[in-house]
C-alpha cells in the first residue's frame, strides 16, 4: 500500500523531475525537522527557511524568466512543488510558495512595467515576502462584498479600510490590495492595487493565534487614507475582481496539492507505525480494521491527486476551470482532514500526543477546508456550474 508520489503519478518533463527532486530533498532536510518547533512558537515566522529556499530557486520558480524567475509558470508544476513542500510541513510549505499568490494577479492584470517593478525583486537569493490582501471582517469568501474603499484623488487613490487574516502581513514588503473604487457595485466595483509596506497610513495588528499552520503569521491590516499612485493600480478600475477570480482558480488548485502533500505525510507515518506497532501479538496492520482504514486513506489520496492535476492541466490549457478548481480543492482538503484524522486514530493514544506529528498535521489540514473559500463555498460554486 505504498502511495505513489507526484513524480510517479504524472508524466513529467526533465525540468519538472529536477524541481520535484529538489523540493523533496529540501522538504526532508530543511522543512520536516522544523515543523514542531515552529508550531510551538506561533508568532515567529521561519523566514530563515524561506531565505534558504530562495537561494536554491524554490521561491521564484513560478515567475517568468524575463523577470528573473525560473520560468516554470504552469499550474501543474506549481502543484508538484506545493505537494512536495507540504509533505514536509503544510504551514512551512505554504510559506515557501507564498510569493506565487502575490504574483498571480500581477501576471493576470499587470502591464510590463508593473511586472518588471514588482516581480523582479522577488527573484534570486534574499527575496522578500509578499502578501495578498482580500479578506475583511465582514467579507471572507464573498470577495465582492468588501468595503475597503479606494477614493479617487489627484494623481491616484486614497485607500481606507481594514483587512483581516492576511498571511505574511507585517513581514511582507509588497502587497496586492483589493478595494472598492465604486461602492454602488459588487464585483464590478472591485479594483486591485500594489502597495509597499512602508506606505504612510498603513499599519498592522498583532499576530493572530491560530489552530494550525503557524509558520505563516496572520495579522489585520489597517488603511487610513493610504495614497496609491494611479500607476500602481492593476488593470482598469473595476477589473480587480476578474483578476482575483483567476487567481482563486489557480490558488485553489495549488492549495489542493498542498492538502494532498499533508495527507500523504500522515498516511506514510501511520503506515510505518502500523507495521511495527504490535497489538495482541501481531503488527496492527494485520488487524482488518486498521488495514481497511489505511486502504481508504491511500485510495482517497490518489483520487484527490488525480483531480488536482486534472484541474491544473485544464487551467494550463486555457479552459474555464472554475468548477474543476472548486472540485479539486473540496476533494483534496476534505481528504487531508479525513487522512490526518485517520492517522491519529491509527496511532491511538500516541496519535493524540504532541510527541508525534500526526496531531499537528490534523490541525494544519483544517485550514485547507477554510482558506481561499470554505468547503461550503466550493460546493456552491460546483452546484452553480453543473450544466
Amino acid at each position: 500500500m505504498t502511495i505513489t508520489t507526484a513524480a510517479h503519478s504524472q508524466a513529467l518533463t526533465s525540468e519538472q523531475e529536477q524541481i520535484v527532486a529538489l523540493c523533496r530533498d529540501f522538504a526532508t532536510r530543511e522543512i520536516r525537522p522544523r515543523g514542531r518547533e515552529v508550531d510551538e512558537n506561533d508568532v515567529v515566522c521561519p523566514v530563515d527557511i524561506f531565505q534558504k529556499a530562495s537561494e536554491v530557486g524554490i521561491t521564484d520558480f513560478m515567475i517568468p524568466e524575463e523577470f528573473g524567475g525560473g520560468g516554470m509558470t504552469d499550474v501543474v508544476t506549481q502543484c508538484l512543488v506545493q505537494e512536495e513542500l507540504c509533505w514536509g510541513d503544510p504551514g512551512i510549505g505554504n510559506l515557501v510558495c507564498s510569493n506565487g499568490f502575490f504574483a498571480d494577479p500581477i501576471m493576470v492584470l499587470g502591464n510590463d512595467e508593473q511586472k518588471r517593478r514588482w516581480l523582479t525583486p522577488l527573484t534570486g537569493p534574499g527575496a522578500p515576502l509578499t502578501a495578498l490582501a482580500t479578506t475583511e471582517p465582514g467579507a471572507g469568501s464573498d470577495a465582492a462584498s468588501i468595503v475597503t474603499t479606494a477614493r479617487k484623488v489627484d494623481g491616484g487613490y486614497e485607500i481606507s479600510g481594514q483587512k483581516t487574516w492576511i498571511g505574511n502581513a507585517g513581514l511582507a514588503e509588497f502587497y496586492v490590495v483589493f478595494a472598492k473604487t465604486d461602492r454602488s457595485k459588487r464585483s464590478g466595483g472591485v479594483s486591485a492595487f500594489l502597495i509597499g509596506k512602508d506606505a504612510p497610513g498603513m499599519t498592522f495588528g498583532e499576530p493572530m493565534k491560530k489552530m494550525g499552520q503557524r509558520a505563516i503569521v496572520n495579522r489585520e491590516i489597517y488603511f487610513d487614507k493610504v495614497f496609491v499612485p494611479e500607476s500602481d493600480r492593476l488593470g482598469t478600475e473595476g477589473q480587480g475582481f476578474y483578476g482575483l477570480m483567476g487567481t482563486f482558480d489557480i490558488s485553489r488548485v495549488v492549495l489542493g496539492a498542498a492538502a494532498v502533500g499533508a495527507a500523504r505525510a500522515a498516511y506514510e507515518y501511520a503506515l510505518d507505525y502500523a507495521k511495527v506497532r504490535e497489538q495482541f501479538g501481531v503488527p496492527i496492520i494485520e488487524h482488518q480494521a486498521v488495514a481497511f482504514r489505511l486502504a481508504e486513506m491511500a485510495t482517497r489520496i490518489e483520487s484527490a491527486r488525480l483531480l488536482v492535476f486534472h484541474a491544473a492541466r485544464a487551467i494550463d490549457a486555457g479552459e474555464d476551470a472554475r468548477k474543476l478548481a472548486a472540485m479539486a480543492k473540496l476533494t483534496a482538503s476534505e481528504t487531508a482532514m479525513f487522512v490526518t484524522h485517520a492517522a491519529v486514530q491509527t496511532l491511538g493514544g500516541w496519535g493524540y500526543s504532541r510527541e508525534y506529528p500526526v496531531e499537528k498535521w490534523m490541525r494544519d489540514a483544517k485550514l485547507e477546508e477554510i482558506e481561499e473559500g470554505t468547503s461550503d463555498i466550493m460546493k456552491l460554486i460546483i452546484s452553480r456550474n453543473l450544466g
